[in-house]
């Protein structure tokens, strides 16, 4: 006999709320802020740990299968194409495509207590792949950013092994930090901070920008050529022209690996800017960036440090103002427990300007001279492409506490 439900309406609107707190809870819960792409793994029908530990960080494995354009091997032969009968033509059976969600429960006390749902906070559409042999492609658009369409972020056309050679090209849209460290790759929702810092009024930062990366890759030494626009990812001015100036930006890096578990890295930068409708007594900027980075692994411990001094002789297009120097940079250290799904971290970030003009465009105020945060928490891996984020932050400067509780996840 069928059992008639006998609940009381009371017992009806209980059982109802505590189902609608548990979904909004995993809501919360399911966000994503990394570039893992499962795309590839249901290509190639492995696991995400394959090329993760924990995603989104890669490990050497994924770094060299990023580096091969997405590809197992440099001369790997395409896969799931379709015959077309046309031997000049390489067809995907089907577009690699993956999804990630973001959405966060944040907590605050800055004299007062305030809470955030940022639900969602990121939605982001990805897919990458092999055009051709030695060819290949990735991007990722923002469906929604921060509660509007976000646009697109890397896009860039990768070519591997040019020649025989070991050198690869990127043309597109990218992080000029990249050879760095990876920002959309990192475990903690606290950015790091000097890659995002402005001076003044110039547009010029170490995130994204549109141009062509060089990467000459011999032994144990990498260097990396990277010309950009110098502007960002804005759109384009009224003449249809995304560099609102001529000058192109250089940036170099060398990657030095003195063994498995030390990395040494040397960068600079040299940039001008100056403004596309300018006064008579407006003055060119002319900057530039010099710093060193690092990562020593040992056990389940990973330390990363980075440092940058920039120089704008010019930061708000004015004749006569004092030169702004800027010094930061971070530490980082992450700590995968043995045998277990869950890992430890921490992030301090310090960057600091000689003038009161300093933007990292994190939240806090613009125009001041000091960046400084303190941010430590746990993750734990529900499966290979999910996992859960808890983090807590102090901005010494700003006096303030931030609480981030999160759950990554990737599809």
């Amino acid at each position: 006999m069928r059992r008639m439900n006998c609940k009381t309406p009371n017992r009806a609107i209980r059982s109802s709320l505590e189902r609608l707190i548990v979904g909004l809870t995993l809501v919360l819960l399911i966000s994503a802020d990394a570039s893992a792409i499962p795309a590839f793994a249901r290509k190639y029908r492995v696991s995400c740990q394959l090329c993760h530990n924990p995603a989104p960080t890669l490990n050497d494995f994924g770094e060299t299968f990023a580096g091969n354009g997405f590809r197992f091997a440099a001369d790997e032969e395409p896969r799931d194409t379709i015959d077309t009968g046309d031997a000049s033509l390489e067809l995907l059976s089907d577009i690699p495509l993956a999804v990630l969600f973001d959405a966060y429960l944040q907590g605050f006390i800055d004299g007062d207590v305030s809470r955030d749902f940022k639900t969602p906070y990121n939605v982001k559409i990805l897919s990458g792949g092999t055009l051709f042999s030695s060819v290949s492609y990735y991007f990722y658009f923002f469906l929604f950013e921060r509660g509007e369409v976000g646009g697109i972020e890397d896009a860039f056309i990768y070519f591997n092994d040019i020649g025989g050679a070991p050198l690869d090209v990127a043309v597109g849209q990218f992080q000029v930090s990249d050879p760095m460290f990876k920002r959309e790759l990192r475990l903690e929702f606290e950015d790091y901070a000097v890659y995002r810092a402005r001076i003044g009024d110039q547009p010029q930062d170490l995130t994204y920008d549109r141009g062509v990366s060089a990467v000459w890759d011999v032994a144990n030494v990498t260097l990396t050529g990277t010309a950009v626009n110098g502007n960002g990812k804005g759109p384009a001015n009224d003449n249809r022209q995304l560099d609102n100036d001529s000058p192109l930006d250089l940036f170099g890096h060398l990657n030095w690996s003195l063994r498995p578990e030390l990395r040494l890295g040397l960068m600079g930068y040299y940039g001008q800017s100056d403004l596309e409708e300018a006064p008579p007594d407006s003055a060119n900027n002319d900057l530039w960036m010099a710093g060193f980075d690092a990562t020593l692994s040992f056990g389940g411990w990973e330390i990363n440090g980075q440092y940058v001094h920039r120089e704008d002789d010019h930061p708000t297009f004015t004749q006569g103002e004092p030169t702004a120097e800027t010094d930061g940079g971070f530490a980082e250290v992450i700590y995968r427990f043995p045998n277990s799904r869950m890992y430890a971290l921490a992030l301090y970030n310090n960057v600091y300007c000689s003038e009161p003009l300093l933007n990292v465009r994190l939240g806090g105020p613009a125009n001041t001279k000091r960046y400084q945060t303190i941010t430590a928490g746990f993750g734990w891996m529900w499966r290979r492409n999910v996992r859960t984020l808890i983090e807590g932050g102090w901005d010494i400067e700003q006096e303030s506490t931030r609480w981030t509780l999160g759950f990554s996840a990737a599809f």
